[in-house]
């Protein structure tokens, strides 16, 4: 066996290896990224648990028996409010199993509430006529270009506002702030698509959360990742917005998978937020 022929079959052989790893190990690899924030505040604080989830593009490929394997390991988390970024199904034409779904993210238990917001699957596919049902009826607040505001055990209070889809649907920043109090003691908007946060650059806000980039689900060294529309900019992690206010913008990675079933080297994540208020 020549030296050459090893080096074909051995690449051969690790090339094998990392499609069977991207198609059936890491999409199932569901991780946990926490971040404690906000923490020059006092000892007499209050730590707030804020759970992101994003892009859980229910399909063939990520079925409600995996969902509810999520909902079970964010329960366990305990968290004190849960947010979803949008994207719920991948195609619901195609696969949309709504009683299932409903029932798996009624269960997701958050003390101050579950919160979402749109996002570009969430309008196509026939989803628009389903995914305002399925929020309510398992119990999340959908926010379309509105907020709300928190009132926690110590007396302080969380803004927490949601902006429409950028692509399908229509952003409208100034409603979304309108019930944003100053006064209020921390100030979050959970959006969609990250390129769009720039448009919140001078708001008030003290974080943004997104969704959308799939982190480009495949991130190979050396190489540019796959980037979407409205997520090329910022693709994954934390990124300062505003170096003045120190506004900072989360994207989170997503749980699903959408084109291509596959993910390496990035996979599926939570995101858990300590804030100290």
């Amino acid at each position: 066996m020549t030296k050459l022929f090893k080096g074909i079959l051995i690449a051969i052989i690790c090339g094998v290896l990392v499609l069977v790893y991207s198609l059936y190990i890491e999409p199932k690899i569901l991780v946990n990224h926490e971040y404690d924030l906000n923490k020059e505040k006092s000892g007499e604080s209050q730590n707030i648990k804020v759970v992101q989830l994003s892009d859980i593009h229910i399909s063939e490929n990520y079925t409600e028996k995996q969902l509810e394997k999520m909902v079970e390991k964010v329960n366990k988390l305990e968290p004190d409010i849960i947010t979803f970024t949008g994207d719920l199904f991948d195609n619901y034409s195609k696969y949309g199993p709504v009683k299932e779904t409903v029932e798996a993210l009624g269960k997701l238990k958050a003390k101050y509430g579950k919160y979402s917001v749109w996002g570009n699957r969430d309008y196509g596919g026939g989803a628009s006529r389903q995914y305002e049902n399925i929020m309510r009826d398992s119990g999340f607040t959908l926010l379309k270009n509105e907020g709300v505001n928190i009132h926690i055990e110590n007396g302080k209070k969380i803004f927490i506002g949601g902006l429409d889809d950028a692509l399908l649907g229509n952003l409208d920043v100034d409603n979304a702030l309108r019930k944003m109090k100053k006064d209020s003691d921390y100030k979050i908007m959970l959006m969609h698509e990250p390129d769009k946060a720039d448009v919140l650059k001078d708001s008030e806000l003290n974080l943004i959360l997104a969704g959308h980039s799939h982190g480009g689900q495949v991130k190979i060294p050396l190489l540019k990742r796959t980037k979407t529309a409205l997520a090329k900019k910022y693709i994954s992690g934390f990124y300062t917005i505003n170096e003045k206010t120190q506004l900072k913008l989360y994207v989170n990675t997503g749980i699903g998978t959408t084109r291509i079933p596959v993910r390496f080297m990035v996979p599926p994540e939570i995101s858990i937020f300590n804030i100290a208020i």
